[in-house]
């Protein structure tokens, strides 16, 4: 599966350069690993359960008083990295739970962690350690062993990294969460994009597989919601994208939006061969990267793109250093401090740390809407707060807190999705680097 990255530590850096190990490693969801034959495998066998189970089901008050959080690493080689920001934010939000007096009185645990893309090993561990929900992991195509193993021992379970689209309709029975957007949600914006820059039609040039399938149809059904015409669709392999960039050309399209991964960089000098090139260009966020001469000269000058994620402040980089002073990178950090911060709220709210309650609650929490079929606990007026301290001086004063985050605002669905989605806009210059130069919201009314 794809796994998406999400803050950076130095905020002014564009992405890295094609092929580097942080691949994409910018401010947004980025260092996404390619494992696109593992998504389609993933999109082909997933047990496809009903939404909601525990997720919108009644709970009695089952814990023993004590919330405890694992976590799921499973970044190894080249993406080693990305273990070190989920680690530091996870013991933030932990150190800021407890000095507000932790669960019920009690500090919350948070577990020994250990490092392993034996991600079903690792559930079966913490559920032996008595977790009560379990974070991670980062891998979308390793997320199956682990929610089966978890779902079986009723144990929450929140991603701040999984994008795969399958894992919306894996049978969890309710327990899987993710604080990281599905990838099709980019694509309001792609069209918003395109649209923006004064194009009537647009072409949707897309590397063959998982990602670039879901994405690419969902760019053409966005296109056409938005009074766009989509010119053409074309597909390619990685290396042999000079077809579908013909196709793109004699189709006469204002825009043409890339959907690529590993290839991207192969379908854009194509594209370039074929006369459409800079403002014409929109990349996903599979596209964006620190390209510079390795294409030619002002191919992407003007070229739009996106990466998934809000802009990590300064002061949240500061409260992760000082937790972890090696700290380097921030990728996932956003994504997984709210997620242990959505466990704690959610337990304080339920009154009971169990997984079945906290799974229960997670979307009132978030601020999503509770199916009518589900239990709406827990009730009161919704109450935005930014943190621990916040929210439970919102559920102390009898109303139900609405947690938005350092990732913005998080809004479950009944799929466990997130329903509103940041994006953080790059515009390429004559060099073929990428600068920020604003930012993008997607929203979907849920399931």
């Amino acid at each position: 599966m794809t796994f998406s990255a999400s803050q950076h530590a130095q905020p002014a850096t564009p992405p890295a350069p094609a092929g580097s190990a942080r691949r994409r490693g910018v401010p947004a969801r980025r260092a996404r690993a390619l494992a696109v034959a593992a998504a389609a495998a993933l999109t082909m066998t997933a047990c496809l359960g009903p939404a909601g189970g525990a997720r919108v089901g009644q709970a009695d008050a089952s814990g023993d008083g004590t919330l405890r959080i694992g976590l799921l690493l499973d970044n190894t080689g080249p993406q080693a990295f990305l273990n070190a920001p989920q680690l530091a934010a996870a013991k933030l939000a932990v150190k800021e739970i407890n000095a507000a007096g932790g669960h019920k009185g009690k500090p919350v645990e948070l577990l020994p962690a250990t490092v392993s893309e034996d991600t079903e090993g690792q559930a079966k561990a913490l559920a032996a350690a008595k977790a009560d929900v379990v974070i991670g992991p980062t891998d979308s195509s390793r997320a199956p062993g682990a929610i089966d193993v978890l779902s079986s021992a009723k144990i929450a379970m929140i991603s701040p990294a999984n994008t795969a689209g399958g894992l919306s309709t894996y049978d969890s029975n309710g327990y899987y969460f993710r604080t990281a957007a599905a990838d099709v949600a980019q694509a309001p914006v792609l069209a918003k994009l395109a649209k923006d820059g004064g194009a009537a039609s647009l072409a949707v040039v897309f590397e063959e597989g998982a990602y670039g399938k879901d994405v690419s149809a969902a760019v053409a059904a966005a296109a056409k919601e938005s009074g766009l015409g989509t010119a053409t669709v074309a597909g390619f392999t990685p290396g042999q994208a000079q077809q579908a960039a013909a196709a793109a050309k004699a189709a006469g399209p204002d825009a043409v939006v890339v959907v690529a991964r590993a290839g991207a960089q192969g379908a854009i000098a194509e594209l370039n061969n074929a006369g459409l090139a800079g403002k014409k260009l929109i990349l996903s966020d599979g596209a964006v990267n620190q390209y510079g001469p390795g294409l030619g000269s002002k191919a992407l000058d003007g070229t739009r793109g996106i990466l998934p994620g809000n802009f990590a402040s300064a002061h949240f980089q500061g409260e992760l250093v000082s937790v972890d002073p090696e700290l380097k990178d921030m990728t996932f950090a956003a994504e997984t401090y709210d997620a242990v911060n959505l466990a704690a709220v959610t337990a304080a709210a339920a009154q009971d740390d169990a997984g079945t309650s906290i799974a229960g609650s997670l979307i009132a929490v978030s601020g999503g809407t509770v199916p009518a079929s589900g239990d709406p606990a827990p009730s009161g007026e919704a109450v935005v707060c930014k943190n621990y301290q916040e929210c439970l001086d919102a559920v102390r004063a009898g109303n139900r807190p609405d947690y938005d985050g350092e990732s913005g605002p998080i809004r479950f669905d009944a799929n466990g999705d997130v329903t509103a989605a940041n994006y953080v806009l790059y515009t390429f210059g004559p060099d073929n680097t990428a600068v920020r130069t604003g930012s993008e919201t997607s929203t979907s009314a849920g399931t």
